[in-house]
């Protein structure tokens, strides 16, 4: 056997091996020992050591693995960098954009950079400053909005200039019709991202962070009790989580006196609009003269996502032209389509 598979737990050692081979008969030191192991012990908290406890299982009996985290660091020395599965119900988001490319109301940009703030500073704050023992660790914030106004875009820009990940929670995926199992699947995520200078973004807020119900059923009380520890961790989580909905009306109040910060990212503003069609051309096409941007930015009152997606279609029509030019009528076409969306007529 190498080296690596003592590591990686290949061997079978369980805790209880490791204390014999260290301690022998020596109960005193096993018992010293054995803190080492322990949820709150910084080998463990930090994700150096992991274990695998089964139902009705003790510490002293589950295997001893050096963690993934660290695993994946010293075989490859790369940073580790879960993928979405049964076991952590998260998704790394990216993006090449950075603050100068997001288009934003002054306001909500301006709250935005407090959370970039945190992020800088917060460090400072609570160790340097003292206030660990005053404030709450980590910071949370709610991004409520129409569809398609940069929410997801920036929080990926924020862990980009920030260095950190991004974990990206679709809410309306982990939410589980059988009892506990939302909790299960939304605790593997926390446990996770503690300690780890993550930005957790939940998506589809509403689909579990809703208003709670009246108990009418077993049901509607369980249901009840995971909003209640998703309330816990949020507040006891050391990391960012940003949580995004089209409609802060939609989440329960006692949500709502949990975040820092509540940022409404609104529709843009025509100049806003008309920033959006310029820069969201690729440099490699070329817009027909009579494509009148200020214009078509000033008659369509569309969100970011639906412009991009109407220049996705006028573009691709071009290619499939073998022409690099985009006409005003197949842009047209591409905004009626986001009208059909709607329902509503452009």
């Amino acid at each position: 056997m190498c080296w690596i598979d003592w590591f990686s737990g290949r061997m079978g050692l369980c805790v209880r091996a490791v204390l014999f081979v260290l301690a022998d008969d020596n109960l005193a030191l096993r018992l010293t020992l054995q803190k080492l192991f322990e949820h709150d012990h910084v080998l463990v908290k930090q994700h150096l050591l992991n274990f695998q406890i089964k139902d009705n299982d003790s510490l002293l009996h589950s295997p001893l693995q050096l963690s993934e985290e660290y695993l994946t660091l010293l075989t490859t020395g790369q940073h580790y960098r879960p993928g979405f599965s049964s076991q952590f119900p998260a998704q790394l988001i990216e993006t090449g954009l950075c603050f100068e490319d997001l288009v934003l109301h002054p306001g909500t940009l301006k709250q935005v950079q407090e959370i970039q703030t945190f992020i800088t500073h917060g460090s400072t704050l609570m160790h340097d400053w003292g206030m660990k023992h005053k404030l709450r660790p980590g910071y949370r914030s709610l991004f409520y909005g129409p569809p398609g106004t940069g929410k997801t875009m920036t929080a990926c820009i924020l862990g980009k200039v920030t260095g950190r990940d991004v974990y990206k929670v679709d809410l309306s995926q982990v939410v589980s019709k059988y009892i506990g199992e939302t909790e299960k699947n939304l605790a593997k995520v926390f446990d996770q991202a503690e300690h780890r200078n993550w930005i957790l973004f939940f998506d589809e807020a509403d689909a579990l962070f809703g208003k709670r119900s009246g108990i009418q059923d077993a049901h509607d009380r369980y249901a009840n009790q995971e909003t209640a520890f998703l309330l816990q961790r949020l507040e006891t989580f050391d990391g960012i989580a940003i949580l995004a909905s089209n409609w802060k009306d939609n989440l329960d109040e006692a949500f709502a006196r949990r975040f820092e910060t509540m940022i409404y990212f609104p529709l843009p503003r025509t100049e806003d609009r008309l920033r959006l069609w310029q820069q969201g051309f690729s440099d490699q096409a070329r817009l027909d003269a009579d494509i009148d941007l200020p214009k078509i930015a000033k008659d369509h009152e569309f969100a970011g996502g639906a412009i991009l997606n109407a220049i996705r279609y006028a573009s691709l029509q071009a290619l499939a032209r073998n022409s690099d030019t985009i006409i005003l009528e197949e842009l047209l076409q591409g905004i009626r389509k986001e009208y059909a969306k709607t329902g509503k007529m452009g």
